[in-house]
């Protein structure tokens, strides 16, 4: 599961058990990328807030499967494989169209985003790709190609905070051994109206 200890649910005590609680989905599963905080709980507590509120969060304007696919986007350019295949799922179920679906997977894979996304959508994975492989080479031109995409200075803060959440969720993951073993993927906390929810379903 890990490269370090993990404390399962059923043994779980005190805080760590408050927390597996609030994030845990059906038959008490826990992903694994939440499991390997056990040991340190405050850290998990931290995961979890900027998860939920960078990609859960119903102030975004942003829609969540295209959050998603930057996540995917992200994900796939720092070779994490769990995170492509759990947010893959996300964003399948929330188009509710796989044939899209895959086409879009295919083109975040290959670089090509207009052969699946629109022009605004483009921009915004070309964004995020510039901030996965070369954020110090972002400036002020990168934000002017989004704003004249389409998007509004609130919504560049979204796009940026959830390209640059994935990298930290991929480096959790890679640093740490985490795997999909015992995982459902594509569940997530979709509650977006209640910040303080964070059961996965």
């Amino acid at each position: 599961m890990t490269y370090i200890k993990t404390v399962p649910y059923a043994e779980a005590t005190g805080r760590l058990k408050q927390l597996y609680d609030r994030v845990k989905g059906p038959d008490d599963n826990v992903d694994n990328i939440m499991m390997a905080h056990s040991l340190r709980p405050h850290t998990m507590d931290g995961h979890m807030a900027i998860y939920k509120y960078v990609l859960h969060h119903s102030a975004n304007t942003v829609p969540k499967w295209f959050l998603e696919a930057i996540g995917v986007l992200v994900s796939h350019l720092n070779a994490c494989a769990y995170c492509v295949e759990h947010h893959f799922a996300g964003m399948k179920r929330l188009l509710g169209d796989d044939l899209r679906a895959n086409n879009m997977r295919r083109a975040l894979v290959s670089g090509e985003f207009d052969t699946a996304f629109d022009e605004s959508q483009a921009a915004a994975l070309d964004y995020a790709r510039w901030l996965t492989r070369d954020p110090s080479a972002i400036g002020p031109k990168h934000i002017d190609a989004l704003r004249e995409a389409g998007f509004d200075d609130g919504q560049i803060l979204e796009i940026n905070q959830v390209a640059a959440y994935f990298s930290y969720a991929n480096r959790t993951v890679l640093g740490l051994g985490v795997n999909t073993d015992g995982d459902v993927l594509g569940l997530s906390p979709n509650n977006s109206d209640d910040p303080d929810d964070w059961s996965h379903r």
